[in-house]
Formats: C-alpha cells, structure tokens, sequence
C-alpha cells in the first residue's frame, strides 16, 4: 500500500450569518449557522460563488464542534456541486468558547478539518461523485475558509 497524496482542488470562502441557537441537548449545544453567500477559486483559474441557502448545523461542546454543512457552489461556466461537508473543530475550552461567540482566534490553536462529499450533474464535474476529499478549514467572525483536496 502507498500513502495517499493531496491535490487541491480548490478554496471556498463561505459567508455566514447569524447563529441561530437550538438549545442545550444531552450531546451538547446545538445551533445552526446560516450559508449566506461566498466564494470558490482554484487551480488554473477556477472561480465561482457560494450560493445563498445552505447551513451548517453544529453540536458544540467545552473542548470540540462537530459540523454537518450543506450548501451549493456554482462555478464561474455555471456548472453547480452539491457540497455535504463534515468536519469536527477542536481547541481549548476557552478557544472553543470565545469561536461560538464570534471572536477571533489564532487559528494556528484551533484544529479545523473536514470530508467533504461533493456531487454534481455536469459532466465536466461528474467524477467527483466517485472522489474521497479532504479539507483544511479556518473560522474567522463572518467566514469559513475551505480548503478542498482531492484525495489521489
């Protein structure tokens, strides 16, 4: 067996809006941040937008997130891809803490990474569907930074 290699594909970078808080469950504090907008740029001059509608649904506790988002982007040829995206943010309970309230962090304390299963009926774009990816991912105050690579 072979160590996989990495190749970007390429960076979303995801507006959100306002959280709206669900509560405390058993498993932790629930909330889900809207997807407003945003933008996609990659490799060869890849570029697109984020459309509005999607969401990330979050379960928050002291030390970790765990994210279940959904959202499309649409390239700049109009081409569109379904983007379920995983991940799990981990960092100190302050870190963690002072992210839920919109703060800025230091991202080099704050481990942020996601799988995201994409899909699309474009041909150009179809064989993604068969595709693991990865992400490396960065919350500011108002945007998610999504840095995709395709799994060789």
């Amino acid at each position: 067996m072979s160590t996989p290699a990495l190749e970007e594909l390429f960076t979303l970078r995801i507006e959100v809006g306002e959280p709206v808080d669900l509560g405390t469950a058993p498993d932790g504090h629930r909330r889900m941040v809207p997807v407003v907008g945003g933008t996609l740029d990659g490799p060869g001059g890849l570029t697109g937008r984020v459309l509005p509608g999607g969401a990330d649904h979050q379960v928050l506790t002291p030390g970790f997130a765990l994210l279940d988002a959904q959202y499309v982007v649409e390239t700049s040829s109009g081409d569109r891809l379904s983007v379920h995206n995983r991940g799990v943010r981990s960092g100190s309970p302050q870190d963690m803490a002072a992210l839920a309230r919109g703060e800025v962090v230091d991202a080099d304390r704050v481990y942020f990474r996601c799988t995201p299963r994409l899909s699309s009926a474009a041909p150009d774009w179809a064989w993604v569907c068969g595709r693991v990816f990865v992400a490396d991912a960065r919350r500011h105050p108002r945007r998610v930074d999504v840095q995709v690579f395709t799994v060789l």
